[in-house]
């Protein structure tokens, strides 16, 4: 008999719209495998939903708050639900950026130099030296993010609007050049490695990571041999450090700029990446060898309690 699959997505995080996509095309795709699979749009009552559904397995493809710090995770703990991607710590610590840096730091990831400052302290005076980044802590597929460029000779404003939605405080960081690069990792193996080139324009914003035709996706990524495969020992590294599970995808800045310092930090660990047709898991699964049936069948099979 086929496993029963509940695929959950939605909810209500500044990502909702990402992960309905997410969950649709894995759900999907499970169904091709030959699951049973329910499709949840997550709402407050999911507690509720999952005990009435009563699936073998949940596959979690939300995005954002709540589906990827810890709290759903924690949830189907208490239902005793196997569940993919990381557990109850790992998704709680590499959502909340700072101390994700402290831990990749201690296990000897580079990560870029940054401090959290209240946001009205951010938009009074420039923090930190001109180019930096501001980021919100906890958001992902680079919500909230800011770049203030060296001509720009006040700090960003942006952060006083009365709508601003991700918190008072907010990572500052030195801004790193070149190139953006991703690699997953898939079990404990690390997979390729993208080199992410925005089609227009110089920053792979949310436009860039789930429009078509929003980036260039050079696989594997033109790099030296020796970069590349650094950038696959960091990525296991960080989602060893942070205590990951299933699949996670590590973000980087490589800069081969001329002149440039050479630099290679990771920015941050996503427990939670994008499984859209244009997001960057399934095409490094591909390059692998996974259809993205296959991908999404060992999430499933991967699922598990006490992550």
């Amino acid at each position: 008999m086929a496993k029963h699959v509940a695929v959950l997505h939605g909810g209500w995080s500044a990502e909702r719209k990402v992960s309905l996509s997410t969950g649709s095309a894995c759900a999907k795709a499970l169904e091709g495998q030959g699951y049973k699979v329910a499709l949840i749009d997550v709402q407050r009552d999911i507690a509720d939903v999952l005990k009435a559904v009563a699936p073998d397995v949940v596959f979690n493809a939300l995005h954002g708050r709540f589906g990827e710090d810890g709290t759903i995770q924690g949830l189907l703990e208490l239902l005793q639900i196997p569940y993919t991607h990381s557990g109850v710590l790992a998704s709680a610590l590499a959502m909340q950026k700072d101390r994700a840096k402290v831990v990749m730091k201690a296990a000897g990831v580079p990560v870029p130099h940054g401090l959290v400052v209240n946001r009205f302290e951010a938009a009074k005076e420039h923090v930190l030296p001109a180019p930096y980044v501001i980021k919100p802590v906890s958001e992902g597929s680079s919500v909230g993010v800011i770049i203030v460029r060296e001509d720009r000779s006040h700090p960003p404003q942006e952060l006083l609007r009365g709508d601003w939605a991700f918190g008072d405080n907010v990572l500052v960081e030195s801004y790193v050049a070149g190139r953006e690069l991703t690699c997953a990792v898939m079990g404990d193996r690390a997979l390729g490695v993208i080199d992410i080139r925005p089609a227009t324009g110089v920053f792979y914003d949310y436009d860039a990571k789930y429009a078509k035709g929003g980036s260039i996706h050079v696989l594997p990524a033109e790099i030296k041999p020796n970069i590349y495969q650094k950038v696959q020992e960091l990525a296991l590294t960080a989602h060893q450090a942070l205590g990951c599970r299933g699949i996670s995808r590590a973000d980087l800045r490589y800069d081969d700029t001329s002149g440039g310092t050479g630099e290679l930090v990771v920015l941050e660990v996503n427990t939670q990446p994008g499984m859209t047709e244009t997001s960057l898991v399934p095409e490094l699964a591909a390059h692998a060898g996974y259809t993205f049936g296959e991908l999404v069948q060992w999430m499933v099979e991967d699922a598990t309690c006490n992550r």
